[in-house]
């Protein structure tokens, strides 16, 4: 045959299909390590009987390192060829999830949990890779796909890590992370493609360069404080929602509210069909039904404050909501300077986790005084500033044209 098969569109489009599922595993895989250690802080606190009052840093410092690696490691996909950077971080944190897996005191945990928290900005290679591979056309449905992955990898690793520690202890939890991601090499060397490289700049350079990018693009701003808003939104829940039902008149364990993430997977289910709907009718449009989601959201949690459908119905178009903006506001971005796309992505995700931070603590601050109500009303309020900001750009894109 002189035309290969692969060359068809048929094949061509199967061919992507399979590398952004891929992607979208590489992504769920990676950013789950992040999570395991949150419903684990009990079994920390029985293994290290002498340290019980720090096992709260864990989660924390895993956080911090998450943030760090977005702004120190993510970058760097524009300079060097992301498949290499995927791999290296692999091999990198199965050493370091050893290391947590054996450690014999706290301190030893703490330190290997910051460096898991850079190591898995893995996550943070794949979605930026994904917009490069896709076709313009296509670039919100792979973005989409790929998002998905992570965000069922944020909702799962809680109930994956519960339930492990359950039956087979703590440690086990790090080892089968391990065994995951050692899998997942071997597919990446087999099946993932090389990246090209779009920048000389030096590593130096190359941060300060994000500063630059900040400055030169509006809708990278205004697109970093929408989404900072939204993730706020679905932080402030998520962060008090166990503390919510281990009250009247649910009084339910840390593993139902980890059982909720399966019901949020709805959202993240969802997220290829936003990201085709962004494709063909525009992102802002998604991004104005998106914000509108999340704050019906919060109004059906300020009416749940007893019942477990509602607050299922909640969960389900909050997710929705929160994961259709993002996609929008990713495809976005990414249109903005394709040679910069990494960084693009740094500036956008470090925003988002600025956001989700702010989200929690505003939640540890309200719900001892304001209760339920208090946190439904501040979720809202989150949407509100979320909204506001987007309408905003809108005008200013109107006026401009």
């Amino acid at each position: 045959m002189s035309t290969s098969d692969a060359s068809t569109p048929a094949s061509a489009d199967r061919s992507l299909r399979g590398l952004l599922l891929l992607l979208a595993t590489i992504a769920g895989v990676a950013v789950a390590n992040i999570y395991y250690n949150q419903p684990l802080l009990d079994n920390f606190r029985q293994s290290f009987p002498n340290s019980a009052s720090w096992v709260g840093v864990v989660p924390a410092v895993t956080q911090l390192g998450y943030a760090a690696g977005m702004l120190l490691l993510a970058p760097l996909g524009d300079r060097f060829d992301r498949r290499k950077l995927v791999l290296l971080q692999t091999a990198g944190m199965c050493v370091t999830l050893v290391i947590a897996a054996a450690a014999q005191n706290l301190p030893v945990l703490i330190a290997a949990s910051l460096a898991i928290g850079v190591l898995a900005t893995i996550a943070q290679q794949a979605v930026p890779f994904a917009a490069e591979l896709a076709p313009p056309a296509q670039r919100g449905q792979a973005v989409g796909t790929v998002m998905s992955g992570l965000l069922l990898g944020i909702l799962l690793a809680r109930t994956a890590a519960g339930l492990i520690a359950e039956y087979f202890g703590w440690r086990t939890v790090f080892g089968a992370s391990v065994v995951a991601l050692l899998v997942l090499a071997v597919v990446i060397i087999l099946r993932l493609p090389k990246s090209k490289p779009t920048s000389t700049l030096p590593y130096g350079k190359l941060l300060v360069s994000m500063w630059h990018l900040v400055v030169e693009h509006r809708a990278l701003r205004e697109a970093s404080l929408t989404g900072a808003a939204m993730f706020a939104a679905f932080s402030i829940f998520w962060s008090v929602l166990a503390l919510l039902l281990a009250g009247a008149p649910f009084h339910l364990g840390p593993q139902a509210a980890g059982l909720f993430g399966i019901v949020g997977a709805a959202g993240a289910m969802a997220a290829p069909l936003a990201g085709k709907f962004s494709d063909r009718r525009g992102p802002r449009a998604i991004i104005s039904v998106s914000i509108a989601l999340v704050a019906v959201s919060f109004v059906v949690f300020g009416l749940s404050a007893t019942s477990i459908a509602g607050l299922v119905i909640g969960v389900i178009i909050l997710d929705i909501g929160v994961q259709a903006a993002q996609i929008s506001n990713q495809s976005r971005i990414y249109a903005l300077k394709p040679d910069a796309r990494s960084r693009v992505n740094t500036v956008y995700m470090v925003a988002y986790f600025i956001g989700g931070a702010l989200g929690s603590g505003v939640g540890a601050v309200v719900w001892p005084t304001f209760g339920w109500a208090g946190v439904s009303i501040a979720g809202l309020a989150f949407a509100a500033l979320a909204g506001w900001n987007h309408s905003r750009g809108k005008r200013h894109a109107v006026t401009a044209s």
